[in-house]
C-alpha cells in the first residue's frame, strides 16, 4: 500500500457532492464510527514512505486486543494455507499484507460492541461474504490487487454504520424493511437522505484519510457490472451481488438473476461460480468465529448451482418466448404504421401519390437541387372533355377511366419519379435531374400509350382518351419554389387547353 497521509481526503472523490444537510450531519455526529487509536498510529506509520513492517507491527502491538485477534486472523484458515502458525504481530502483518492489516484494524474495532445488535450482524456478515467473495475473484483476474479489492469489499457497507448513527429511527425503519438486494437499498436512502451508502461510505473512508483509490471504489461499489469497470472495481460490485445472492431468502433465484446479468460480460474462463462459492462456505465459519459473528447459513452449492442453471434456462425460454412474441408486436405495429403511411400518401382510385404528399416531395427535392445545383421537370397533365366523358357514360366509368390512366402513368414512370393525382382529372409527375428536352420524350410516350391503349370499353367499344400536357424545368426560369415550378406547368398546360387540347407544351420554349 502507498503511503497514507493523516487528512481529510473528501475533496478528492470523484463523487457527487453530499447533499450539504447530509454532510453537516454528518459532521457534527459525536457517534459517526471514527477510527480507533491503533488504526490512527497504522495510518500515521503509513504516512512515511521508508515505514517498514517492524514499525506497522509496533504502532498494532500497543493494543494488546488487537494484536491478538491479528495474529488470529492470519493463522486462520483464509490466511494460514501451508505456513507455519505465526506468534508475532510482525509474522501476522507480514503474512496478511498492509492492505488486509489496515481494513482488519479497522474493522475489527469498527465491530466492538455490535455483536448483540441483530441489524449490524447483518451488516457485518454481507460485509465478510463480500470480502471473501471479492479476494477469490481478485486471485483469478487481478492477483496483485487482491488485498485492495478484500478490503474495499470488507469495507464498502461502512456508509450504512454511519447513517445508522446519524438517523437511527430512518435507516433501522429502511434497514428492516427493505430486500436484502443493495442496489434496491441504495434507491431507498436516495429517496429518504438524497445519497445513498457507498456514497457516504466512500466518503467516511476519505475523511479517515485512507487512500482515496480506496476510498472511490467503496464509492462506487453497489454500480451496475459492465465489461468496462476496471478489475478492481468489477470484482467488489460482483461480490457484493453474490453476498446478497448468498443472504436472500431465495439465493437460486437470486443467483440465476445475477447469472443472467452476467451472461453478457466478457471476464474469463477462469471463474467458477461453483468454486467461488465452495471458497466463501468454506473460509466464512472461521472468519466469522474470529470476528464473533453469527455465520451465515451454509448451503449445498452444488445442488444451489444447478437449482439456479434451471431457473436461469426456464427464465431464458420464457424471456425468448416473450421477446417473440413483442417482437411480432412490433413488427405488426411497423407494418400496420407503414401501410397506415403508405395509404395516406396514396389517392384511393388511382394507387398513385395524393396531392398533399407530392406537394411535400416536390417541395424537398426543389430544395435539393437548389442547394447541389441539379435541374428538375414536372409534367402537369389534364384529361381531355373528361367532363363530358362523365355526363355522357356516368361516374363510374369516369372513376375507371382515372384507375386506368394511373396504371398508364405507373407503367412509365421510372425508378425515383414520382407520378401522382393532382386533383380530379389533372395529374403531376416530378422527374428528377432530368431537362425541359427529357421531360417532353417522356409526355409523348404517354401521348403515344393512350393513343393505342383504349382507357375503357363502353357498350362494346373501346374509349380513348386525349390529354393536354405541360411542363416546366428548374433549369428554364427564375422558380423560388415548387409551388412556382408547378404554376408554370400548368400554365403550359392550359396553353394548350386553349389552343385545341391533345398537345404538348413547355414553359419558356
Amino acid at each position: 500500500m502507498t503511503g497514507i497521509i493523516i487528512s481529510d481526503n473528501t475533496q478528492h472523490l470523484a463523487i457527487p457532492a453530499l447533499p450539504e444537510f447530509l454532510r453537516s450531519d454528518l459532521t457534527q455526529c459525536a457517534n459517526l464510527p471514527s477510527l480507533p487509536s491503533a488504526a490512527v498510529r497504522v495510518l500515521e506509520v503509513a504516512g512515511h514512505p521508508d515505514a517498514t513492517l517492524n514499525d506497522y507491527a509496533h504502532a498494532i502491538e500497543q493494543d494488546p486486543a488487537l494484536t491478538l485477534r491479528l495474529i488470529s486472523l492470519a493463522n486462520s484458515a483464509f490466511y494460514a494455507r501451508h505456513h507455519t502458525e505465526t506468534h508475532s504481530c510482525l509474522e501476522a502483518t507480514s503474512r496478511l499484507g498492509l492492505d488486509a492489516t489496515l481494513a482488519a484494524v479497522m474493522s475489527f474495532s469498527l465491530w466492538r460492541g455490535c455483536r448483540s445488535n441483530d441489524q449490524l450482524q447483518r451488516i457485518w456478515g454481507r460485509s465478510f461474504v463480500a470480502a471473501l467473495a471479492a479476494r477469490y475473484l481478485a486471485e483469478q483476474l487481478c492477483p496483485a490487487q487482491a488485498s485492495f479489492v478484500f478490503t474495499a469489499a470488507l469495507l464498502q457497507d461502512i456508509g450504512m454504520l454511519a447513517l445508522l448513527a446519524v438517523y437511527p429511527a430512518d435507516a433501522h425503519e429502511l434497514y428492516n424493511s427493505a430486500p436484502v438486494n443493495h442496489l434496491q437499498i441504495s434507491q431507498g436512502e436516495h429517496m429518504r437522505f438524497g445519497c445513498d451508502h457507498p456514497s457516504v461510505g466512500g466518503w467516511l473512508a476519505a475523511r479517515w484519510g485512507v487512500p482515496v483509490s480506496l476510498a472511490q471504489v467503496i464509492s462506487d461499489s453497489h454500480g451496475e457490472l459492465t465489461s468496462q469497470d476496471e478489475t478492481d472495481l468489477f470484482c467488489v460490485r460482483l461480490s457484493g451481488m453474490i453476498a446478497d445472492a448468498w443472504l436472500s431468502t431465495n439465493p437460486s433465484q437470486s443467483l440465476s438473476v445475477l447469472m443472467r446479468r452476467l451472461n453478457p460480460i466478457v471476464t474469463t474462463p477462469s471463474i467458477s461460480l461453483r468454486d467461488l462459492l465452495n471458497s466463501v462456505q468454506r473460509q466464512l465459519p472461521p472468519l466469522a468465529d474470529l470476528f464473533d459473528l453469527t455465520a451465515p447459513s451454509a448451503y449445498d452449492n452444488e445442488a444451489l448451482i444447478i437449482q439456479a442453471q434451471q431457473l436461469l434456462f426456464q427464465q431464458t425460454l420464457s424471456l425468448n418466448a416473450r421477446l417473440d412474441a413483442q417482437q411480432h408486436e412490433i413488427d405488426d405495429l411497423q407494418q400496420r404504421q407503414t401501410e397506415l403511411e403508405e395509404r395516406s400518401r396514396r389517392d384511393i382510385l388511382t394507387g398513385l401519390s395524393n396531392r398533399a404528399w407530392l406537394e411535400e416531395q416536390l417541395h424537398e427535392r426543389f430544395e435539393y437541387c437548389k442547394t447541389h445545383g441539379y435541374t428538375m421537370s414536372v409534367v402537369f397533365i389534364d384529361l381531355d372533355h373528361f367532363k363530358k366523358l362523365n355526363d355522357r357514360f356516368g361516374h363510374q366509368t369516369g372513376d375507371r377511366v382515372l384507375e386506368r390512366f394511373g396504371q398508364v402513368l405507373s407503367s412509365l414512370v421510372r425508378e425515383g419519379d414520382l407520378a401522382g393525382r393532382y386533383g380530379g382529372e389533372e395529374f403531376l409527375i416530378i422527374l428528377p435531374n432530368e431537362s425541359a428536352t427529357g421531360a417532353q420524350r417522356f409526355a409523348k410516350r404517354i401521348a403515344k400509350r393512350l393513343s393505342e391503349t383504349p382507357m375503357e370499353t363502353v357498350d362494346g367499344q373501346a374509349l380513348y382518351v386525349s390529354v393536354s400536357i405541360g411542363i416546366a424545368c428548374l433549369s428554364d426560369g427564375g422558380f423560388g419554389n415548387g409551388r412556382e415550378l408547378i404554376d408554370a406547368a400548368d400554365q403550359s398546360m392550359y396553353f394548350i387547353k386553349r389552343t385545341g387540347r391533345g398537345g404538348i407544351s413547355m414553359y419558356g420554349h
